[in-house]
């Protein structure tokens, strides 16, 4: 078929006498509603009661613990793990006080977890002496350690020598874990991204961007080195249970987070901060969280209430195109995994009560 000479001629001219909009937009405003009609779901309470193993709370006097316990009961948390037993800086006479504070109040809904301060680990008392403190947290109420990003990555001895994961002076610690029962929940490092070069290539740029803090593309010490030292630490000490945070950072690859889980049957996960990791890959996460339904545990780590129905929404329904709470964060769309209720109720409640210990098990279905 051809056209006429006169209206190809016309169609031509029309083509070349079009001009792109004299229009700039940075890509942090660039972000369209979907035009995409589907059914939503948007789950503002859990299916299950559930156990927060991700929390961080400053304050646990009565008063705020009243309306800690009211926001729970709308999101149907059962239990909050507060892992800043110590507070901030670290203080046992702090964690007595709170623990003091749950038992008298509210000794059912929430668990302390203790921590460690390692700026005086060149002291040679430090590994007596931060065993001794574990102990003693232990027997007020402790039901498990955790250690913060510092170790590995900004906490240094008295020569200025980083502190590694995997230091023999804190062997120890991790061994009286062990023996005690209680889990350390560890967080090394941060997003592999932070490290890799600030450009268009970086997935998490506009982060980086809008929170330079959290940049190490210029530290000397790689993501590779820390996240080696952990798993180092974690086969060293094979008679302690240890909660790999934030899918230990291998939500983009649970090919190799699942490699880890089978070299290393004394290590768990949770997924807390990182549920935008799953909910772009419904299909893989369904398939690992199937297969390691035993070994994950909800966490969601910031105290914002209302970002809880993106981790209800991504496991519970099979809603699709639906956007994260943090675009910052994540600028893609999640997609829900629709897990069924046996795998659900395991990492809503199960897993943790197995680990932890000592939960009231009248918050739960029988």
């Amino acid at each position: 078929m051809y056209l006429p000479i006169g209206f190809a001629f016309v169609v031509s001219c029309s083509w070349a006498q079009e001009k792109q909009l004299d229009m700039k937009m940075d890509f942090e405003e660039y972000d369209p509603p979907s035009s995409l009609v589907v059914e939503e779901h948007h789950v503002t309470r859990a299916k299950f009661p559930f156990i927060d193993i991700h929390n961080h709370q400053r304050n646990m006097k009565e008063g705020n613990l009243k309306d800690l316990t009211k926001e729970m009961d709308k999101l149907n948390m059962a239990v909050m793990v507060n892992l800043s037993g110590q507070g901030f800086p670290l203080s046992p006479d702090h964690f007595a006080k709170s623990m003091e504070s749950v038992n008298k109040n509210f000794p059912n809904r929430f668990v302390l977890f203790t921590n460690v301060d390692f700026n005086d680990i060149d002291n040679p008392n430090w590994t007596t002496n931060a065993v001794r403190q574990l102990e003693t947290d232990v027997k007020i109420g402790a039901k498990g350690l955790k250690i913060y990003k510092n170790l590995g990555m900004f906490s240094k001895d008295k020569k200025g020598n980083r502190i590694r994961v995997d230091d023999p002076r804190i062997d120890a610690v991790w061994e009286k874990c062990g023996e005690l029962g209680i889990p350390v929940l560890i967080h090394a490092a941060d997003p592999k991204q932070f490290w890799l070069p600030i450009d268009k290539n970086n997935e998490r740029w506009l982060e980086l961007k809008t929170h330079p803090g959290r940049r190490h593309d210029q530290d000397t010490v790689k993501w590779e080195k820390i996240i080696a030292e952990q798993h180092n630490m974690f086969r060293k000490h094979p008679n302690t249970k240890f909660i790999d945070a934030h899918l230990g950072w291998y939500g983009s690859d649970l090919k190799k987070l699942g490699q880890l889980l089978d070299q290393l049957p004394n290590v768990y996960t949770e997924i807390g901060a990182v549920i935008a990791e799953l909910g772009r890959q419904p299909r893989a996460a369904k398939a690992f969280l199937t297969k390691y339904q035993d070994r994950v545990l909800f966490g969601k780590d910031s105290w914002v209430p209302e970002e809880y129905q993106t981790y209800f929404r991504v496991l519970e329904t099979e809603d699709e195109y639906f956007p994260y709470h943090k675009r910052y964060h994540a600028f893609w769309r999640m997609y829900g995994i629709g897990l069924p209720d046996d795998v659900l109720e395991k990492i809503y409640y199960k897993n943790a009560m197995r680990l932890l210990g000592g939960i009231d098990k009248t918050l739960f279905p029988k």
